[in-house]
């Protein structure tokens, strides 16, 4: 058993089978894993996703604290598998809307037609449909430290404190993010180092 999963004599499977019947037993469960679930969301989502997601994580262990089975496993596994579970549904979800700006962006660019502003209109629309499909492309680790450097303004070794990563780690993921933009965009960008 991991330490520091009891107290006194009191599991962690004990204090959920505690929990059905004296919610109040539940805040043991969340004193004792949160900071370990929040770390590891962390990793998975950027620090300001973790907070929501690791709060989240325990509201639906809460929730389903009546069903939670000792002979599946741990305590502590089963909220992993939460944890899990809620970060690739934010993962899933940015990946459809990285896909519908891309769609979006070549519907309009089969649009053109009226006026020079229409058509600049149209240009930059299918810019951003490629760009949006290139970054539903990249790997999650990647598209975090470009979208962290690009949207967010930090520097490198800012993405890679705000990531948990190591400087170079973020440098290289930059990088490989950079030349998939390229490739996308069929030009060249200017590297900004």
């Amino acid at each position: 058993m991991r330490p520091g999963t009891t107290t006194g004599l009191v599991t962690d499977t004990e204090l959920i089978e505690q929990a059905g019947r004296t919610p109040e037993r539940f805040a043991a469960i969340f004193d004792r894993h949160y900071p370990d679930i929040y770390a590891f969301v962390a990793k998975r989502l950027g620090p300001d996703l973790a907070e929501d997601v690791a709060s989240e994580t325990f509201l639906i262990a809460f929730d389903r604290r009546r069903s939670f089975d000792p002979a599946r496993g741990e305590v502590r596994p089963w909220l992993y598998g939460i944890a899990s579970n809620l970060a690739a549904r934010h993962v899933r979800a940015e990946t459809r809307r990285y896909k519908a700006l891309a769609q979006a962006g070549g519907q309009l660019a089969e649009q053109s037609g009226h006026a020079d502003a229409v058509a600049g209109r149209l240009d930059a629309a299918a810019v951003r449909g490629r760009l949006a499909e290139a970054l539903r492309r990249l790997p999650e680790p990647v598209r975090a430290v470009l979208l962290l450097v690009a949207w967010a303004g930090l520097n490198q070794q800012e993405a890679a404190a705000a990531l948990g990563i190591p400087a170079g780690t973020a440098r290289s993921r930059l990088h490989r993010a950079r030349q998939e933009m390229r490739q996308a965009l069929d030009m060249e960008i200017e590297a900004d180092e």
